[in-house]
């Protein structure tokens, strides 16, 4: 599955580009507990089909029956209408009909018929690996683009709003394998990229997930033509040190967000051994290395280490505080209280 921003835009894109109404829903402001996190989109087409989601559902229904032919009583916002915000959830009867939390309130800024041209522009922008802001004037529904330099939460004034688009996240994977299968599988649904490298032709013939890039290079070559950035992560699976560890030095100089290799914590240790020794490393070159990777829970098998692998990049990905981290620094601290 791509980014699911990605994938709003592109279908709002195609939509828009056939002459259809259509409308594009963001959720601007949350009080209380709320479904979908502010920034969150989602577009709905004049027949009636959506794609993303601003509540889970119930709001969606609501704007479906609002703004679309889908059940014949749609309200006709005149083409060119400037944008409008919306509330939901506002009184305890409205959060229970809309199934919003206890408490949960919503705001949306909904678009009448982006112009498709601005779409074009943006989706093959963020094809295109680019960060973008899009703003919003919110008199006249005119949006200006620029390329953004940093990740930024949704911005909102009494003027316009201003939302930060990313490209997808992308995932490197040095080894075919049932691991790697199982592992590129989850890191498909989660939004990932996935580039499979492995220039050993016994292991590839064995490789029967679709919508994977395959790369035959030797892996610290692909390693460099992947380009890894701060949307990137690089996991070594294959066990063989002369695959492995070239690739792990070449990923550890980039802006990758998780660089890790499969293995026990005696192999995890020996790859470090090696590297200090062998290529000039450091324990301060090598801190961000991973290994063993993977969140503990008692994995034996392919798919459920394959788990505890994609649950530690998400959770290294949205900045969680992994255990092992946490008690590593809490060391640190008796250490220097010592």
């Amino acid at each position: 599955m791509e980014n699911l921003d990605v994938m709003v835009l592109r279908t709002l894109r195609d939509w828009r580009r056939a002459g259809k109404r259509a409308l594009l829903a963001t959720v601007v402001r949350t009080w209380g507990s709320s479904p979908r996190p502010v920034g969150s989109i989602m577009a709905l087409a004049e027949e009636g089909a959506v794609v993303g989601s601003v509540s889970g559902g119930c709001i969606e229904d609501d704007l479906i029956a609002r703004y679309s032919h889908a059940h014949g009583k749609a309200e006709n916002v005149p083409l060119g209408s400037p944008p409008s915000l919306v509330k939901y959830g506002i009184t305890a009867d409205e959060a229970h009909r809309f199934g919003l939390p206890c408490g949960g309130t919503l705001e949306l800024l909904l678009e009448y018929a982006p112009d498709a041209g601005s779409l074009e522009l943006l989706v093959a922008q963020l094809e295109q690996g680019r960060l973008m802001q899009r703003t919003v004037t919110l008199a006249t529904g005119a949006v200006r683009l620029a390329e953004a330099t940093a990740p930024d939460e949704l911005t909102v004034n009494d003027t316009e709003l201003t939302n930060t688009f990313g490209p997808e996240y992308r995932m490197l994977l040095i080894g075919a394998g049932q691991l790697a299968e199982y592992l590129a599988t989850m890191a498909k649904f989660s939004g990932f990229a996935v580039t499979l490298c492995d220039p050993r032709a016994e292991y590839r013939t064995a490789w029967s997930l679709p919508g994977v890039q395959i790369t035959t290079e030797m892996p610290d070559d692909a390693v460099t033509a992947f380009r890894p950035d701060r949307r990137s992560c690089v996991v070594a699976l294959t066990h063989d040190p002369k695959l492995d560890d070239l690739a792990l030095l070449e990923a550890l100089q980039s802006d990758a967000f998780y660089v890790g290799a499969i293995g026990s914590r005696r192999n995890a240790d020996a790859r470090r051994d090696r590297m200090i020794e062998h290529f000039d490393q450091t324990e301060e070159s090598l801190a961000r290395l991973r290994g063993p990777i993977g969140i503990y829970i008692g994995s034996k098998t392919p798919p459920e280490i394959a788990v505890s692998v994609m649950a530690e990049i998400l959770a290294v990905k949205n900045a969680v505080t992994l255990p092992r981290e946490m008690e590593v620094a809490q060391a640190k601290e008796r250490l220097l209280a010592a």
